[in-house]
Order: C-alpha cells, then sequence, then structure tokens
C-alpha cells in the first residue's frame, strides 16, 4: 500500500494541522509516513504546501515526484491549479470553493473551476459553510480532512481520536466542533457520490 498526498493552501488555513492530523492517524495505524512541507511567506498569506507519503513499507524520499501523487488537497481552487501537475493521471482533487484573492491578478473563479474541472477528478467542498454548521469558522481545514479522509486507507476511528488528542488542549467544545467539522467534510464526498 502507497498513498501519496499533496496538500496545498494559503498560509493561516491550518494546512499543517491537516498535515499532522494525517501522519499522526497514519502511525497510529502501523504505516509509515514522510513529510516535506514549505512554509514560504506562510505568515503573510503566502503559499504553503506540504507532501505527505504513506506506506506499509519503507519509503525512500520524503518528496513526491510532478505527476505521481494520488491526492491533491487544496485550501482554495488558486492552490489546486497551481499543484495540479503534481497529480497522477487517475489522481483525484479535493479543493474548498472558497477562494483566498492574495494576488492583484487572481483569474476568475468559473475560468478556475473549468480549468480544474477540464484536468482531473475533482470534489468540491464548500468547507467555510460546512465548518459554521459545525460551530465554528475555524474548523474548514478540518472539514476539508473529513473529506480527504474518504480516498485515504485509514479508519474514521483513528482519523477521530487524533483529532481529540491534538486538540484536547483547547477544550471540549473545540474538540466537539472539529468532530462535527470532519464528519461534515466526510459526509459531504458521500452526498456528492450519491446517484
Amino acid at each position: 500500500m502507497k498513498c501519496d498526498i499533496v496538500l496545498a493552501g494559503v498560509g493561516g488555513q491550518g494546512l499543517l494541522s491537516i498535515a499532522m492530523l494525517i501522519g499522526r492517524t497514519a502511525l497510529d495505524q502501523g504505516l509509515r509516513v514522510k513529510q516535506a512541507e514549505v512554509h514560504g511567506m506562510a505568515q503573510r498569506g503566502g503559499a504553503v504546501h506540504s507532501h505527505l507519503r504513506l506506506s506499509d513499507r519503507p519509503i525512500a524520499s520524503d518528496l513526491i515526484a510532478v505527476g505521481t501523487a494520488n491526492v491533491l488537497l487544496a485550501m482554495e481552487p488558486l492552490e489546486a491549479l497551481r499543484h495540479l501537475p503534481m497529480l497522477a493521471d487517475d489522481g483525484v482533487v479535493f479543493s474548498n470553493t472558497t477562494t483566498i484573492r492574495n494576488i492583484p491578478d487572481y483569474p476568475d473563479e468559473e475560468v478556475l473551476r473549468q480549468q480544474l474541472a477540464s484536468r482531473a477528478a475533482i470534489k468540491w467542498i464548500d468547507a467555510e459553510r460546512l465548518a459554521q454548521e459545525a460551530g465554528s469558522l475555524r474548523t474548514a481545514n478540518v472539514v476539508l480532512l473529513g473529506a480527504l479522509s474518504q480516498a485515504l486507507p485509514m479508519e474514521q476511528r483513528i482519523f477521530e481520536r487524533a483529532i481529540r488528542t491534538m486538540f484536547s488542549r483547547k477544550g471540549d467544545t473545540v474538540v466537539e466542533q472539529n468532530l462535527r467539522a470532519f464528519a461534515h467534510g466526510r459526509s459531504a464526498v458521500r452526498e456528492e457520490s450519491a446517484p
């Protein structure tokens, strides 16, 4: 078993928390994990990305080769398009629908969506709406993790245990909000896939 994941977003969106949760869950499930991340100008709203490699066998490198990632999770659509070359032909993209207009020439949203849909299998997640339903806009990253978890070789209960552990120091309310956000993300993908 091997699963290569590229996570891409903008600083402050919680991408590195997602990477930590996936890594912790994979280790708890007995998988091997390699991770590489680029922070760049993250504190100023700049791009940030992470490579996560999961396997039941030894992993030689923490970097994913262009055109080989199984999954791309984008915290916003332009980052999905920028990292699309990393995706394998049969890979899938999970992308937030909300844009972060952090550059002056940000493309038209409809054109951006069409470009993505014409080049990859894509699952759109309205993470902000689902996070609000979960009780806090700050859980949008965990909504996206919930959606992504449907494509990963790890059990839901182990993800939930990692979420409890990671957020426990912030109190029961925050833990419950994040667990609801995770469940909303999982449901969003199931509903999209239903006939």
